[in-house]
Order: C-alpha cells, then sequence, then structure tokens
C-alpha cells in the first residue's frame, strides 16, 4: 500500500468516508457546512480563560477544514493563525474568508498532508488538532507529533471524544475510543499537564447534526442523479455520518482538551 494512498484513507476516515473514492466528492456533499468539526467558540475560551495570549500568539490549526477556528480566534481574539489541509476547495475558502472577515494579515491557509506539516512547523503557542480522527496515527502517536510542534509550555488544544459506553455498542466503526481513564492516563504518561476540558453539549449539538445531516442527505442525493453508478457510495456517506452522530447521543461524549507540555 503506497503512502498516498494511506494519506488519502485517513483523510477520508477523518471526515467519516468509507472510501477514498469519496475523496473527489466531499467538497460537494459539505458545501453548505462551514464549521466542519470543533466548535470554534469552545476553542476561543479555552485560550481566553486559560492561557496568557496576546498579539503574539502564533496558533497553528492542523486539518483546519474551511478554516471556522482559525478565522475565528483571529477575529475574536487578534491572534495569528496559520490553518493547513490536505483539500484544496476548503483551504480556497478559507482564504476567501479570511479576506471577507478582514483577518488576511492575521491567517496563512496552506494545503499539505499534516503528517508531513509536524514535521517541520515548529515555534507555535497553540497547536491545534480539532476532530480529524486519526489522521496521525493512534492518539500516543498523535501527541507525541503534536508536541514538538510547540514551544516550552506551549499548549495542544485538541478535540476528541472518550467512551462512555461499551465499546461493541459504537456504531461507526472504523474509530476506536479510549475511555475518559485512558486518556488522562496517556496524558500523565506522555508529561502533558491537563489545563482545562470542555465537554460537548449533547443537546444543542444534537440539533446542530440532524440539520447537517439534512443538509449533506440532499446533496448525496443531487450526486446519486448525476452519478447513478456510484449512488450507494453517497448513501453509505450519510448512513456513516448519522452512525456517528448516534454515537455522540449515548456512546462517546465529545471533547476538548487543553493541555500544556511540561
Amino acid at each position: 500500500m503506497s503512502k498516498g494512498y494511506q494519506i488519502e484513507q485517513k483523510l477520508a476516515a477523518s471526515l467519516t468516508a468509507e472510501t477514498t473514492e469519496l475523496l473527489p466528492y466531499l467538497p460537494y456533499l459539505l458545501q453548505d457546512i462551514y464549521e466542519l468539526g470543533s466548535s470554534p467558540q469552545d476553542m476561543a475560551d479555552l485560550i481566553k480563560t486559560y492561557t496568557n495570549f496576546s498579539a503574539g500568539t502564533r496558533v497553528l490549526d492542523l486539518g483546519c477544514g474551511k478554516g471556522a477556528v482559525s478565522l475565528f480566534l483571529a477575529r475574536e481574539l487578534g491572534i495569528q493563525a496559520k490553518g493547513i489541509d490536505l483539500i484544496p476547495e476548503f483551504i480556497a475558502e478559507a482564504r476567501e474568508a479570511s479576506g471577507m472577515y478582514g483577518v488576511e494579515h492575521l491567517c496563512q491557509f496552506k494545503v499539505q498532508d499534516i503528517n508531513e506539516s509536524v514535521k517541520t512547523e515548529r515555534g507555535y503557542d497553540i497547536v491545534i488538532l480539532g476532530a480529524v480522527g486519526d489522521v496521525l496515527g493512534e492518539p500516543a502517536a498523535t501527541l507525541k507529533k503534536l508536541t514538538p510542534v510547540i514551544r516550552k509550555s506551549g499548549y495542544i488544544l485538541i478535540d476528541e471524544a472518550y467512551l462512555v459506553g461499551a465499546q461493541d455498542e459504537v456504531r461507526y466503526k472504523n474509530y476506536e475510543y479510549l475511555t475518559l481513564p485512558q486518556w488522562k492516563k496517556l496524558f500523565k504518561d506522555l508529561n502533558l499537564e491537563l489545563i482545562a476540558s470542555k465537554d460537548s453539549d449533547t443537546n444543542s449539538y444534537a440539533d446542530i447534526n440532524d440539520c447537517n445531516n439534512r443538509m449533506i442527505k440532499n446533496r448525496a442525493s443531487e450526486l446519486a442523479a448525476k452519478h447513478p453508478a456510484k449512488k450507494h457510495l453517497f448513501e453509505g456517506y450519510v448512513k456513516t455520518q448519522e452512525m456517528e452522530c448516534d454515537d455522540l447521543d449515548d456512546t462517546v461524549i465529545g471533547v476538548t482538551w487543553l493541555l500544556r507540555s511540561v
């Protein structure tokens, strides 16, 4: 299996796509959704409350999607943000939005595999990994790759989830969730101090997820009409989105953690 294909597999999985065949269609399927993963407000609240941010604070947003988090932090906190994502259409939207919001002087956006980014990007005050699954590997490998990106005593903001039900109850099977004690032990083993956390509000996100899934379903129907032979791919994508949302209702809890390197 080639490295490029492995990267595509990880990218597809990060957006709940079962197969790399869907990659060319993801921008179309997700065109109506701006915030593809993390809550920009939750990220901003954690930074404002628990870090000594300033106009000179530098943030690296890995797997930034359409730049929702980076743009929000630049607008609300006046900090510098660099967003990286592998999908060119998402980066194009992020760049356009930075001009529209008047923060192009604070934001940079780049098309790149974040597995390569973590090898060269250095000296950031905060690195963000927002709801991208195991693109960088399993949890321990992911955190080890993120740590060199930040300066000494810098912060990692990671949007993840922890298991509260049984693993065999998880409907979306392409990702193995850790329990909360397992996550906390991992942080300790890797010399990462857990500064703060914010669990997702399941009730408020249920309405958002339902709305997003309806929009994705509509776009999937449009694609199926244009590409009848691939109808099963688009219907499958809708199904995996619904399963992941069902998991967040009762089997796993979404969480944003603020960690500090010690």
